[in-house]
This record gives C-alpha cells, sequence and structure tokens, in this order.
C-alpha cells in the first residue's frame, strides 16, 4: 500500500503547523485542543521545518520544569526530519518509524507539506489489507 492511498483515507486531511517563534505552552495548548500528537513547525505553512511532539514537551518539562514552556518551538523542535512522499510504501515507512523510535513522519511533495502520517495510520491501513486478503483466500477456498 501507498502513503497516498492512506492519506486519502484519513479522516483529518489538514496538518496542523505552528510557526518557530510560538510558544512551547501554546504549541501544547494546540495538541491538546485539537487532540493530536505532533505539530509541523513551518514558517510559511506550506513546508515542514521541523517538527514537535507531545513527548518532546513532556521529555522536556521533565529535565528542566515548567520554566522551559515560554521558551519557543524553535528551541525544542526536531529539524533533522525523516519525511516520505505519496509514492513511498507503507511497509517501508512503517520500518523507519519503528527503526527511529518515532510516531509521525511529515509526507513531502515537490519540497511542499502534503500531509502527515502516523504509526497508527499505517497500522490500521496494514490491518485492513491483511483482512481483506484473508477474505479473498476464504472466498477462495469456500469456491465463492
Amino acid at each position: 500500500m501507498l502513503v497516498s492511498q492512506i492519506l486519502k483515507t484519513k479522516q483529518q486531511h489538514d496538518v496542523v503547523t505552528v510557526p518557530p517563534s510560538m510558544t512551547i505552552s501554546d504549541a501544547a495548548r494546540i495538541l491538546s485542543e485539537k487532540g493530536i500528537g505532533t505539530v509541523i513547525v513551518s514558517t510559511s505553512g506550506k513546508t515542514a521545518d521541523g517538527i514537535l511532539s507531545e513527548r518532546d514537551i513532556v521529555r522536556e518539562i521533565g529535565a528542566r520544569g515548567a520554566g522551559c514552556l515560554p521558551h519557543t518551538v524553535q528551541t525544542l523542535m526536531t529539524t533533522k526530519l525523516v519525511t516520505c512522499s505519496g509514492n513511498d510504501l507503507a511497509d517501508e515507512v512503517l520500518r523507519q518509524m519503528t527503526e527511529g523510535r518515532f510516531r509521525h513522519m511529515p509526507v513531502i511533495e515537490n519540497g511542499e507539506l502534503r500531509g502527515i502520517i502516523s504509526l497508527g495510520d499505517v497500522v490500521k491501513a496494514r490491518l485492513m489489507e491483511l483482512a481483506m486478503e484473508k477474505d479473498a483466500l476464504e472466498g477462495m477456498i469456500m469456491g465463492h
């Protein structure tokens, strides 16, 4: 299955972006309000300059305390992004996420942000694919 196929099945297509100048506190509020685990950090709203997850924020609070909350997202975001394109295979994306121990990957096409894919999105798509294969095999065995 291709990443582009998974993006088409997602209910929420909009990627939430925040500027690098936003405070960590405001970014945490957005994550909470939208019920998401990650925001893309973008100066333009069309490219991915970095990524910030709720896990990043919690780890920083654990290490430095709540004093980090007024700092900017830019001070905490991950800038060495691992990205994929719509033509990438879901299994390869799953492998990269598992090996890299992260749960969200920006989808970039021609230098522009097209979406974000989560570990859960890939697992859900793979389970649906396996269920269809199972049904097809059962149909062949039963002669349907």
